[in-house]
């Protein structure tokens, strides 16, 4: 007859008792394996059933909250955006100055080269949030969340950010000038070249924090002596009364 198609397995040895008669191998393999290789191809994939998509809802146009059109250069000095959902906002530029944001969500916002002095941004979730250029002098950021943020060159000058969380935050040259950061965290934070005269850090957790060619002169509670050797400023204290001999002779 045409094709026999046996798959009866011998007791003892497991194999077939006997291939078709005109089957090639390959193709009996596939025949026998077939009902395995289906069941994989029906297994649910459990990764992409895991994706998390965050801020599926669209923004209105204009997004405007409490009277502040939401968007760069933004003109809301004064506004009151206490608990506003202001997620991958872009408020590049924008005038916040004063601005009541307490408990707002600004997770991975783009605040660059914004205005928030004055702010009042208590417990604000600030998470991977871009705030580079940026000037919060005198803002008060008191358990708020700057986890991961990037904020190279602002300007935290006497800014209330007592136990705030800036545990891996990038804040390369920026300014702390007479700021209070009592019990705040940050571990592993990255504060280069930051200017932390007259600041306060008592009881801050600074566990793996880079503090490479900070000034610390007149902190409160300041690693003074996180780089070995002399200070900042007493080396160029040195170097003053080095130059000031030398133009003597």
């Amino acid at each position: 007859m045409g094709l026999r198609i046996a798959l009866q397995l011998s007791l003892g040895s497991g194999r077939s008792r006997y291939l078709p008669d005109r089957m090639p191998r390959a193709g009996w393999i596939a025949m026998r394996f077939f009902p395995a290789l289906l069941l994989l191809a029906v297994i649910p994939v459990v990764g992409h059933a895991q994706q998390v998509v965050v801020n599926v809802e669209e923004r209105p146009t204009p997004w405007v909250v409490n009277g502040c059109t939401i968007g760069p250069h933004a003109q809301c000095a004064g506004k009151d955006l206490r608990f506003a959902d202001l997620a991958n906002a872009d408020l590049t530029g924008a005038n916040l100055r004063g601005a009541k944001m307490s408990r707002a969500v600004l997770r991975h916002a783009n605040l660059n080269g914004a205005d928030l002095r004055d702010a009042e941004m208590d417990g604000a979730n600030l998470q991977m949030s871009f705030i580079n250029s940026t000037d919060l002098s005198g803002a008060s950021l008191r358990g708020a969340d700057l986890v991961f943020a990037r904020a190279g060159k602002s300007n935290f000058d006497r800014a209330d950010l007592t136990a705030s969380t800036l545990e891996k935050a990038l804040l390369k040259g920026s300014s702390f000038k007479g700021a209070r950061l009592i019990n705040a965290d940050l571990i592993e934070a990255k504060l280069y070249e930051t200017n932390l005269e007259a600041a306060n850090l008592q009881g801050a957790r600074l566990r793996f924090a880079v503090f490479q060619d900070a000034w610390m002169k007149d902190c409160v509670s300041c690693p003074i002596n996180w780089q070995g050797g002399d200070t900042v400023w007493e080396t160029e204290e040195k170097e003053r009364k080095r130059n000031k001999g030398n133009d003597s002779h």
